[in-house]
């Protein structure tokens, strides 16, 4: 037995040790340990970490889509008189959705 398994091996014990001693576990602190044992160790894990995809944002270089003012397209649904709704552009909520508050009323005493 080598060192590795040693290490694996006490680990494994303290993990059995610490849930209370259960019967039929050894494969699940088995697996926890070595684990733990490679993480100690600063090798890798046996599956490698997933790697997230970038996600990319348009940039200035990326021509946008010219349209002639007043044209829609084919089977479009918007009209050539619409116009955007007014937003407020540190919140983005629509005015027409923004409700006003009341004043408080002073604390009794």
């Amino acid at each position: 037995m080598n060192a590795d398994d040693q290490r694996i091996r006490e680990l494994a014990y303290e993990i059995w040790q610490s849930e209370g001693c259960p019967v039929g576990e050894e494969a699940r602190h088995w697996e926890m340990a070595r684990k733990l044992a490679e993480a100690e160790k600063g090798s890798p894990a046996a599956k490698p970490a997933r790697t997230r995809k970038t996600a990319t944002k348009p940039t200035d270089a990326t021509p946008a889509a010219v349209t002639q003012p007043g044209a829609t397209k084919a089977g479009s649904r918007t009209s050539a008189k619409a116009t955007p709704k007014a937003t407020d552009a540190a919140a983005g909520t629509p005015d027409v959705m923004k409700k006003t508050r009341a004043p408080r009323k002073p604390k009794e005493t």
